[in-house]
């Protein structure tokens, strides 16, 4: 089969990589994709608009679209090659929408029984500092829409919560801060659980967890994504089944009741402490750099699933997953993430690679014959091996050969398992 990914992050360098590698796959095109891709081998080409996209798809015959991002996901991408007769692995706008606002997918959860943290959503700053006022804190600030997992702020003080509230209405986060969501503040660790649905069929795949703060010891502000490791070990047998029986069948219930077609993967951010499982978010795209780490595990079967979930057979897939953990290290550009320098020389990724680390370009571009930084989050450098701390070993080998200036990783990726072994 022929398949088109749409995305040029870490996340779609990993989905490309692994579809490149599945014997269903004769082809494989990302767009933009981005200088990681295409040294892979992958072609990589600009589709600037839906129509662009449509008439790729088209005229190459594409079998299978992938969307990575959720941008083009709310934007209707989906829609829009659907309607053009394409199976696609992403949802339409309106599932969309389970991410787009968080008012929204707050609404899903209490509709449909999915427990959650208690919440109240606000269209003004007033109504916003008022319920900060009454239920003190700490206490949990969100912008409604999209901000690149930048948007939330976890308040230990009054002080930060009406100061993240004031932000969201000032206009840090754009639109997606014209809306705020306050939540009551859930102790305990979080876990990433990522899960296919089709509309009828929901499959549980894998779990991850992810490292949010910029620094060790999970300090400083929240990021889009320092490092992962899969599986997240918090997620054990008996979290599994309250997962199975209270998030996701009532998830898949609730797309049913509501009329909302979904076909695609639903990333679902939870909190598992004192008060039991809770949910904290829906994602309606595969993480990053959770993804990364999640490719290293799926062995084979992932075309074959991708497509059955686009096309409404999901119940026929038989995805297989490895046993082993595999563990991502971001490396990221100084300053992140706040601003940063970008446009500086990276070397040492051929020797990153022949420590056996899989280096997942993130933020990359080509310039004047070399690869420099361009993002935030620059590079995912990632591995697998029979433990975690194996797998680590390898990957921190790896972002050891590499250099650019200013750029920083964290040193403690995966810090709660390796606390579990001892």
């Amino acid at each position: 089969m022929k398949v088109l990914v749409i995305g040029g992050g870490g996340r779609e360098h990993a989905l490309s990589w692994r579809l490149k590698n599945d014997p269903q796959v004769s082809a494989v095109f990302a767009a933009p994709g981005n200088p990681g891709i295409a040294a892979d081998g992958i072609s990589c080409l600009e589709l600037k608009t839906h129509e662009a996209t449509v008439a790729f798809a088209r005229a190459e015959k594409i079998d299978l679209v992938v969307i990575g991002p959720e941008i083009p996901l709310c934007a209707g991408l989906g829609d829009d090659l659907r309607a053009a007769g394409f199976p696609v692995f992403g949802p339409g706008a309106k599932g969309a929408q389970l991410e787009g606002s968080k008012a929204f997918a707050k609404d899903f959860m209490v509709r449909h029984g999915i427990p959650t943290a208690a919440s109240g959503t606000f269209d003004d700053e007033a109504s916003a500092l008022a319920f900060i006022a009454k239920n003190g804190a700490p206490i949990v600030v969100k912008a409604d829409g999209l901000a690149a997992g930048k948007g939330v702020t976890v308040a230990m003080t009054e002080d930060e919560a009406v100061a993240a509230v004031k932000d969201c209405f000032a206009g840090a986060f754009g639109a997606a801060g014209h809306r705020v969501l306050i939540e009551e503040f859930l102790d305990g660790e979080e876990a990433s659980l990522f899960a296919l649905c089709d509309g009828e069929t929901i499959l549980h795949l894998a779990t991850a967890q992810d490292h949010k703060r910029v620094g060790d010891g999970d300090t400083g502000p929240n990021t889009g994504g320092m490092g992962t490791y899969s599986p997240a070990p918090v997620c054990d047998a008996a979290v599994d089944a309250i997962c199975e029986r209270e998030v996701l069948s009532r998830f898949l219930a609730g797309l049913k009741a509501d009329g909302l077609e979904f076909r695609g993967v639903i990333f679902i951010g939870l909190m598992i402490g004192s008060k039991g499982v809770r949910l904290l978010e829906f994602n309606v795209r595969f993480g990053d750099p959770e993804t990364q780490s999640l490719m290293m595990r799926w062995k084979s079967g992932m075309a074959d699933a991708l497509l059955k979930t686009a096309t409404g057979k999901l119940k026929d897939a038989k995805p297989v997953f490895s046993d082993e953990p595999a563990v991502c290290v971001v490396l990221a550009s100084g300053g992140y993430p706040g601003d940063y320098a970008k446009g500086f020389p990276i070397s040492g990724l051929e020797a990153a690679a022949a420590t056996g680390a899989k280096v997942f370009h993130a933020g990359t571009a080509l310039k004047d014959g070399q690869i420099v930084n361009t993002g935030g989050r620059v590079l995912g450098v990632t591995a697998s091996a029979p433990t975690v701390r194996q797998a680590l070993d390898i990957a921190y080998r790896g972002v050891d050969k590499i250099s650019w200036q200013g750029a920083f990783c964290r040193r403690d990726i995966a810090w709660r398992s390796l606390a579990r072994e001892k």
